[in-house]
């Protein structure tokens, strides 16, 4: 297996920036106080970030590829996972006395019990997999159909999709278990999707620069036109 300089780095900045968003999402929703055609534009702090991991995306599928894309979206997954796993066990220890006093079981649930909880889990999980691989699906299929041209159309075509889908499934999951009312849910669909899309938008000048950088230097600028797209497969082979 041919090794990269990047691809590790890559892989590491695109978990981390996953991870900081789910803990965002749970801790606070951001009301800027604008409004699309009498739609209130609330979002989760998660939002700020997490458009950020598509990017990542973007550039490990138009560089490496599909397969080892797809790689670092399982690992994205699993540390998800972890991170859930482990909160709700420390949400389910006992707390010392004295830090039940001034903080308590209350201000944790309030900030991180949405991240341990089993609805924000199965949303964020469900909405990440469904959002991850068809952006990625995409963007590589159209790299294929477009000979490598126009890498503007095809991020931000991925994007749409990818984002959509992890967007209403995120959204309505979350809501179906009660973490966000219902009577926000529109609101945070909309809001949410159309400022992710706009970061990719706005950003895709440095997703340029990444993407020519790194093909540069890794000396890979790899077309998937045998790839096995199977989201379930593990190897890059």
């Amino acid at each position: 297996m041919k090794s990269y300089r990047y691809y590790d780095l890559v892989m590491a900045v695109f978990v981390s920036v996953l991870l900081l968003s789910n803990i965002a999402s749970s801790a606070k929703i951001i009301d800027w106080h604008l409004s699309f055609f009498g739609l209130r534009l609330a979002f989760d702090a998660g939002t700020l970030v997490f458009p950020v991991s598509y990017i990542f995306g973007d550039v490990l599928t138009e560089v490496y590829g599909y397969a080892r894309a797809r790689r670092v979206i399982w690992v994205g997954f699993s540390m998800s996972a972890l991170m859930s796993g482990f909160l709700a066990l420390v949400q389910w220890m006992p707390g010392e006395a004295m830090w039940q006093e001034y903080a308590g079981d209350g201000a944790f649930l309030a900030i991180l019990g949405g991240v341990s909880s089993g609805g924000i889990i199965v949303a964020s999980l469900a909405a990440y997999f469904l959002g991850e691989f068809s952006n990625s699906y995409i963007l590589a299929r159209m790299k294929v159909r477009m000979q490598g041209r126009h890498l503007w159309m095809r991020t931000i075509g991925s994007t749409l999709v990818g984002q959509g889908l992890d967007t209403v499934t995120f959204i309505l999951i979350a809501c179906i278990f009660g973490v966000f009312p219902w009577a926000i849910a529109l609101s945070l669909i909309v809001a949410n999707y159309i400022f992710k899309v706009g970061i990719e938008v706005l950003l895709t000048p440095v997703t340029y620069k990444a993407v020519g950088f790194l093909k540069a230097v890794e000396q890979e600028d790899y077309y998937d036109r045998k790839t096995d797209f199977n989201p379930f497969r593990m190897t890059v082979g």
